[in-house]
């Protein structure tokens, strides 16, 4: 059974640690900026060692994590959740965010049809050609 390495590229990290699913997306986040060590942005092929803290906003989810392992290859999730620990600053205002979303969500989270196909647009043409209003009515008198 080989060593744990010293250091190993933040892109490969954060593949092993799970937090994206293939190594190229985590090369895009890195590359978008949304990964920092340190408050500091930073290139994916820079080396992380243990005891490096990580902010990383997924979405609209922003976690600090501080790296506790290093693995050369991806795992089951617990033994990627044993790569790091999220600090306890970062836990409650996760928690804190999680909750203003659930009192007060997105009103655009609530569209569930999105804009009118169409099809629908034709209705709601016909529809209005054929209804009447108050001012087409002839008054008689």
């Amino acid at each position: 059974m080989s060593e744990a390495p010293a250091s190993m590229r933040l892109d490969k990290w954060l593949w092993a640690a799970r937090f994206y699913k293939t190594r190229a997306l985590a090369v895009e986040e890195i590359n978008l900026g949304r990964v920092r060590i340190g408050g500091q942005p930073v290139k994916p092929a820079r080396d992380v060692k243990v005891g490096d803290v990580l902010s990383i906003r997924i979405g609209a989810v922003a976690r600090e994590v501080e790296v506790k392992g290093l693995s050369p290859q991806r795992g089951p999730a617990p033994q990627a959740q044993a790569l790091y620990a999220e600090t306890p600053a970062s836990i409650t205002a996760r928690e804190a965010a999680a909750e203003a979303r659930r009192l007060a969500p997105e009103p655009a989270a609530t569209i569930t049809q999105g804009r009118p196909t169409k099809q629908d647009r034709r209705r709601l043409a016909d529809w209005d050609r054929w209804s009447v209003s108050l001012d087409d009515v002839d008054d008689p008198g």
